[in-house]
């Protein structure tokens, strides 16, 4: 049987990565989003996931084997996540159901399945790292969970198989994202190199000093293809990560020397970006129009909350990925690597000077 696969949040970070590397591979491919996004060789379905009759309409005449779901709306509370991004997976696979033709659902969360969720992040109990699988959830309301359970409920209804796949921070590129370090970053930097401001690290010491790896967002991408073709991986939930360590002292001086900047000196003060960018809307809007850059909209290129909630948090994250090297996935991506691919794609697309 033909492979036809359905990327579910095609215009975000993890869905336009996995969408290329599908069609890349030779695989049909049906990109679903409330505003798709023009992407070579995926065909745009523009569909609502909280509205069943929009998901019906956009999936009429679609029969996905295999979908990738790879989209969350951020709400108020942890409450408000649950109840809405359940919704939006239970919705998803209930318009599938009648179409039959599913095998796979892999599906995209995070390290806050052992972090906590916004409301109670890096706080507690928490699980010693490295994290693996096996260390399971915490005793806390989160909306991964319920996403996971959404899934593991329709599996059983209707008999296909699942993977779950667990990214530390992903580096990838999208417009309007609302979890996007990479571009977050690369937009300070370049508001510090327009302006002469310093070029200072966010967040803690203990962030500063410690190990801590990421997630390229093809590299994920690659996982989750090597799930669906690897019979061993069908049922399982999995950490995704590059495949090596680093500490934001030697990783902020290789991101300043990228931009021809000179790092301030970390002195162990936190300054979020979230305050220090709460005022360059109109300094992103003179650079911009000065270099002539395709997006003067600061606030659909820059996520400083959630880069800030990362670079802020007082313990160390390593994550594990022995699970998946025993079962064969063996890709590798240095994350100095994948920050320069992504500043050099963002500069080429002009969406930074």
């Amino acid at each position: 049987m033909t492979n036809t696969a359905l990327v579910v949040g095609a215009s975000g970070v993890v869905g336009a990565a996995t969408a290329e590397v599908l069609s890349e591979a030779g695989w049909p491919v049906l990109g679903l989003a409330r505003r798709p996004a023009t992407q070579p060789g995926v065909t745009a379905l523009a569909g609502d996931l909280l509205d069943p009759s929009s998901l019906r309409e956009a999936l009429a005449g679609a029969a996905p084997t295999h979908v990738f779901i790879a989209t969350w709306l951020r709400q108020e509370t942890e409450a408000e996540n649950i109840r809405v991004n359940a919704a939006m997976v239970r919705n998803l696979l209930d318009a599938l159901r009648p179409l039959g033709s599913v095998r796979h659902v892999a599906l995209v969360t995070g390290l806050k399945h052992y972090l906590g969720p916004f409301e109670n992040y890096g706080k507690g109990t928490l699980p010693q790292t490295p994290f693996r699988e096996e260390q399971g959830r915490l005793d806390v309301e989160n909306f991964y969970y319920a996403q996971e359970d959404e899934v593991f409920a329709a599996a059983a209804r209707d008999g296909f198989a699942w993977s779950v796949h667990r990214p530390h921070t992903i580096i990838g590129q999208a417009v309007g994202n609302a979890m996007n370090m990479g571009t977050t970053l690369a937009v300070y930097a370049s508001i510090c190199k327009a302006t002469g401001r310093p070029f200072r690290f966010p967040g803690s010491e203990t962030q500063w000093r410690s190990l801590t790896d990421m997630t390229d967002a093809r590299l994920l991408a690659r996982h989750m293809l090597w799930a669906t073709e690897t019979p061993a991986a069908a049922n399982e939930d999995f950490n995704v990560v590059n495949g090596d360590v680093f500490r934001w002292s030697w990783m902020w001086e290789r991101i300043a020397a990228w931009f021809e900047l000179e790092a301030a000196p970390f002195d162990g003060v936190v300054r979020p970006l979230e305050e220090q960018m709460a005022d360059d809307a109109v300094v992103w809007r003179d650079i911009a129009a000065r270099s002539g850059l395709a997006e003067p909209d600061l606030g659909r290129l820059v996520s400083p909350w959630h880069t800030d909630a990362d670079l802020g948090r007082p313990i160390e994250v390593v994550t594990d990925m022995s699970k998946s090297r025993r079962l064969g996935f063996s890709l590798y991506q240095p994350t100095d690597d994948a920050f320069y691919a992504l500043f050099e794609r963002l500069r080429s697309d002009r969406l930074i000077p």
